[in-house]
């Protein structure tokens, strides 16, 4: 059993350890929702995926749900019916390949699914609260953009910021006419909104690979958040049971993919980003960039 937890108590003394830390020239943080800053695991929009497939009779997988996360919705629904097995299934119910009409319809069934239980998974991760505010005390301004709809977080934000979890900005996954991840788009509409003088003093928090590859095509910094997130996809129930070398094997692979990604560093969960932020301010100082 795991016995390894990131407690409140923890995350105050990790953000007081680093309070007196120079980052300077980073100008703001700009970080993805589910599995990032609420919803450990990132589990509200992956059982959704599947039940929404099953009302049409096909079966997907949770692993396979997982597989384009950080797409903004339609596009992911999209790409999951790119999938040879799940095609294959569409194929033999409705006789016909499946087309941007069908992904219409599944996407019309998810959106009200998604809507009744996303307030159900806006819990804050462990740290995500402390970290917010310890960002605000240096300084730096808080951006967010999300794979949901704005119909979506427009449930989740008020939930989460009555605990704590409030940025300075929000984009939605469709929100911009020049749609979503893994382009830059969104990070750069925080740029905008922020009043960022230089992309290249913002950094990009996510635990998907879109995401990751979002930060990078805005020219920004990127951090990858693996045990949190959906590459590892543990419940808090799951993750408290599991065996040690089973999370450590599942954070191993979930590191490996984000570095793959193009992550500039990769840690377990947002309660771990200030020693990161410390170093990235470093490199910075030292005349590195984010390229």
């Amino acid at each position: 059993m795991n016995t390894t937890t990131h407690t409140e108590e923890q995350a105050v003394s990790k953000a007081s350890t680093t309070a007196t830390g120079d980052l300077s020239p980073l100008q703001a943080v700009i970080f993805d929702w589910a599995g990032t800053l609420v919803d450990f695991g990132s589990l509200a929009p992956t059982q959704i995926f599947v039940e929404a497939f099953a009302s049409f009779g096909v079966s997907i997988t949770l692993a396979q749900a997982r597989g384009p996360m950080g797409l903004s919705k339609w596009d992911h629904i999209y790409q999951l019916l790119q999938d040879e097995s799940i095609a294959a299934q569409w194929q033999t119910r409705f006789g016909h390949s499946p087309g941007n009409e069908d992904v219409d319809a599944i996407y019309a069934r998810f959106m009200p699914m998604q809507i009744a239980k996303v307030g159900e998974f806006s819990a804050p991760i462990d740290g995500a609260v402390q970290t917010l505010q310890w960002l605000r005390d240096q300084g730096l301004k808080i951006g967010s953009c999300s794979g949901y709809p704005r119909e979506v977080l427009n449930q989740l934000l008020p939930q989460a910021a009555a605990a704590g979890v409030q940025p300075d900005y929000v984009v939605a996954g469709d929100e911009l006419e020049a749609g979503g991840r893994p382009g830059p788009y969104m990070a750069l509409s925080n740029v905008l909104a922020l009043a960022v003088s230089d992309v290249r003093a913002c950094v990009k928090v996510d635990d998907t690979v879109p995401g990751i590859a979002e930060g990078l095509n805005a020219g920004m910094w990127t951090v990858g958040l693996s045990l949190s997130g959906n590459e590892v996809g543990y419940s808090l129930q799951e993750f408290a049971n599991a065996p040690e070398d089973e999370v450590n094997a599942r954070v191993a692979s979930a590191e490996a993919k984000l570095k793959k990604a193009g992550a500039h560093y990769v840690v377990r969960s947002v309660i771990d980003l200030p020693d990161v932020l410390q170093s990235i301010a470093a490199e910075m100082r030292a005349g590195r960039k984010p390229v």
